[in-house]
């Protein structure tokens, strides 16, 4: 079982994969079809904005946060569109401070409800850990994406 510690510094770590890789990209590249690195990070945003929501009603045993009941896809268009207007280091700015706020809910959080289940932010029930797990794949499958795109500028992007 992981403590908070080590699930830290793995999203920590998810989080500095992408960082990494932010001075190489032309920020008009599509790391996806009609998403750039500005909508990627948004994305990512949003589902750390979600995360957050989840242990926020969790821990205070409010009615469970679930913004991407109506599924994942209408989830991310949203949280992508709520932030389309921001300019890029807009974005960026927000990607590092919304993390900066999960990561202060996941230090306030007892070690001993890592185990304890928790409703996800679209639906499903796992353990508090399982959740975060999630969320730092997801974060690393968007940073080999980006990888794998400044790999192949000229290759067409895949879908999300």
């Amino acid at each position: 079982m992981q403590n908070k510690a080590q699930l830290i510094k793995q999203f920590n770590q998810a989080r500095e994969g992408v960082r990494t890789l932010l001075p190489d990209i032309d920020v008009h590249m599509q790391i996806y079809p009609e998403w750039t690195i500005k909508e990627v990070l948004a994305h990512l945003a949003g589902w750390d904005d979600a995360t957050i929501m989840a242990l926020r009603a969790f821990v205070a045993h409010d009615p469970p946060a679930v913004p991407a009941i109506k599924g994942i896809d209408p989830y991310n268009s949203q949280t992508v569109a709520e932030r389309a207007e921001l300019g890029y280091e807009q974005i960026v700015s927000e990607w590092e401070l919304i993390r900066e706020q999960l990561i202060k809910v996941l230090e306030n959080l007892p070690d001993e409800k890592l185990p304890a289940t928790i409703v996800s932010p679209w639906g499903p029930s796992m353990t508090v850990t399982d959740l975060i797990n999630i969320m730092i794949e997801h974060e690393e499958e968007h940073a080999e994406v980006i990888k794998t795109r400044l790999a192949n500028p000229h290759k067409r992007p895949q879908s999300h």
